[in-house]
């Protein structure tokens, strides 16, 4: 498989002063979505977004029946190996993301300077019991086919990209939309995205296992997160004290909340997400 990068370089002649920042997107997403947060970043560093395997430009082995993070833990390995086999990088991760990000920065602490959580909060926690469920609704879709959902227009896409991040402005979602879609031969908008990501994942959510690595991260953390997503984290079912217990496990944590702002935090306040994201790098 190939994966796609976005980079942005220093401006030329510009003395680099920091190691390289690589941006982690979230679920159904695209590195490109960070566009606007790193036009208001200074230009003294690489700064890297990747799309992710079944994401975007990036390819996935064919007929796959499912993603599972340890794919994707290897594969921020090997394009960390690309961009900085020596000199341990600066991540920031979105939503899945930002899950992967520490995950991979307890595995490998060593390889993290610091690490920005934007709406990462992993996921609930589950129960044994639940497992064969699970297991027999992914069989079940196994024999149905699946697909991405296709817009009738560009206009659609934007439309539905502002339902998502109310606090968008529209002339960059009329561009991400571009990204984030393509036209094909039916003449529909079609998202980039293998819709194997649509399947339910036979594997439960360890949670314990997932603690344990957190617990490892040795690089500081700055957790962001969007005042009026913090709503829906409740209304959709999660604990939010095994969240703060979670969290009070970690050995270096700095929090931020950023107003008038959803889960999608790049999108709905680019401005504030930089301010905070320049002020933790650089001190």
């Amino acid at each position: 498989m190939s994966y796609s990068l976005r980079r942005w370089s220093p401006q030329k002649h510009a003395a680099i002063s920091a190691p390289p920042l690589l941006l982690l997107h979230g679920w159904m997403d695209v590195g490109a979505s960070f566009q606007r947060c790193v036009d208001r970043l200074a230009a003294e560093r690489d700064i890297i977004a990747l799309d992710w395997r079944g994401f975007g430009r990036s390819s996935t082995a064919d007929q796959t029946d499912g993603y599972w993070f340890y794919d994707y833990y290897a594969d921020l390995d090997a394009v960390i190996d690309y961009l900085s086999p020596d000199v341990p990088i600066d991540l920031l991760g979105h939503s899945m993301g930002g899950n992967i990000a520490m995950v991979y920065a307890g595995t490998c602490p060593e390889r993290v300077r610091r690490l920005i959580n934007v709406e990462g909060f992993g996921l609930a926690r589950t129960q044994p019991s639940e497992a064969p469920a699970r297991l027999a609704h992914w069989l079940a879709q196994l024999k149905e086919p699946v697909s991405m959902r296709s817009f009738a227009s560009l206009q659609e896409v934007v439309e539905k990209l502002i339902r998502r991040s109310s606090h968008m402005e529209e002339g960059f979602a009329f561009w991400l939309a571009q990204q984030w879609t393509e036209r094909k031969d039916d003449g529909r908008w079609h998202v980039i995205a293998d819709a194997a990501h649509k399947r339910v994942n036979p594997v439960l959510y360890r949670c314990d296992e997932i603690q344990a690595a957190w617990e490892n991260i040795a690089a500081p953390v700055l957790l962001i997160e969007g005042d009026e997503a913090a709503q829906n984290l409740s209304k959709n079912g999660r604990d939010l004290q095994d969240l703060e217990a979670r969290l009070s496990k970690l050995k270096c944590l700095k929090r931020f909340k950023i107003d008038r702002c959803g889960h999608m935090v790049h999108l709905d306040q680019p401005d504030a997400l930089a301010q905070a994201v320049e002020h933790f790098l650089s001190n």
